[in-house]
């Protein structure tokens, strides 16, 4: 493949003409590091391998889109065609505006020490090897295959950075200036605040969130930032090859079963996932749901189901009011509108720009104005 031409466009697309990472965007073949990918249809997962196609596979390394590498644990490389994994996304080669995004907020310069947690395919690892150097640059990931794997990639491209599979929940190599995650936590791993050197700066997002927390390490071993007028979603951390498996019983009553409570909606049916503040904010206060929507010919219907029981299932046509059931200890999708609500007379809801304050045990403290809210 001819990459160099992609690669400019990239870099044209992502960064600034004066951005210090705009030499490396431009400068590593980023397909390399994703030979074979998951390509997601209405009837699951189909494998995808990029030298069977050289312009779909410049189209998904140099794109918009991040590329999943690895569906409930069986990862693209170990896959044979006619291959159908089943569950959650594992692993995925996120998408250079995103990875660029992240490496802005942490405010890296040169000498600065610098942990990458979430290795995945090695895109945001390589640039900032380039950037800033192979002696500067660790890198982790829970996976080991997915490390090992990196790490022959990123050698073939002449980069050497230190790449381990590590739970990053748990114990970190080393100490750093700067720590980047491109997965996210809730609360903050006790064992960040521990690597983070006074003076650091920590990014990542909040995990079932699409709030970006920045934060600067303080003496007391905690850290103070804010959540920033930006957003983006990543997996959360996990401890094994796949996550556990989710409230499928849950589900399945949330679809056919009729309501404790049946009432008609004041809005329109959305995935609420992609509204994100509203989701955000949803998740914020009552942590822990989970969502599924679909539309077929123009009727929609959302579901929503809690740990404690709760479900809610809201169907309409179009932008119609739509019919909600409602059942459990509480009634999620009252507690959806009455956010949603507050958005529209508020302008807003108080989650960008708000302070974040971490503690050294990890939890997340924010607040703005009269409003404040802990996650732990």
């Amino acid at each position: 493949m001819e990459w160099r031409h992609h690669a400019a466009e990239l870099a044209k697309r992502v960064t600034d003409p004066d951005s210090r990472w705009r030499a490396a965007v431009e400068s590593i073949p980023r397909h390399q590091l994703i030979p074979k990918w998951w390509e997601r249809s209405a009837d699951g997962w189909t494998l995808r391998t990029g030298k069977d196609d050289p312009q779909q596979w410049a189209a998904v390394a140099y794109g918009s889109e991040s590329a999943v590498t690895s569906v409930g644990g069986l990862h693209a490389d170990h896959a044979e065609p006619g291959d159908q994994p089943t569950g959650l996304p594992t692993s995925s080669a996120t998408l250079a505006a995103l990875v660029i995004k992240m490496l802005r907020h942490g405010r890296i310069g040169d000498g600065h020490q610098v942990l990458d947690v979430g290795t995945g395919a090695g895109g945001l690892t390589a640039y900032l090897a380039h950037r800033i150097g192979d002696l500067n640059v660790t890198s982790v990931d829970v996976d080991p295959y997915l490390v090992d794997a990196a790490r022959d990639r990123l050698a073939d491209l002449g980069l050497h950075p230190t790449v381990e599979a590590v739970d990053a929940t748990g114990p970190l190599p080393g100490e750093f200036d700067r720590i980047v995650s491109t997965v996210g936590v809730r609360p903050i791993p006790q064992s960040w605040l521990a690597a983070l050197r006074p003076g650091g700066r920590l990014v990542t997002t909040i995990r079932d969130t699409a709030l970006i927390l920045t934060a600067w390490r303080t003496d007391d071993g905690g850290a103070v930032g804010h959540i920033e007028r930006d957003w983006a979603g990543f997996m959360g951390t996990r401890h094994d090859a796949d996550y556990p498996p989710g409230p499928v019983a849950l589900f399945e009553t949330a679809r056919e079963a009729e309501g404790e409570v049946v009432t008609t909606g004041r809005y329109p049916v959305a995935d609420v996932r992609n509204g994100w503040e509203t989701w955000s904010f949803l998740s914020v206060s009552a942590p822990g749901i989970e969502y599924d929507y679909e539309e077929r010919d123009g009727q929609r219907t959302a579901y929503m189901v809690h740990p404690d029981g709760s479900w809610a299932r809201a169907t309409a046509h179009r932008f119609e009011p739509p019919t909600v059931h409602q059942g459990g200890p509480r009634q999620l999708w009252t507690e959806l509108e009455r956010i949603r609500t507050r958005s529209i007379v508020e302008g807003g809801l108080p989650l960008y720009g708000c302070t974040a304050k971490v503690t050294p045990d990890g939890k997340i403290h924010l607040s703005r104005g009269r409003w404040s809210a802990e996650l732990g």
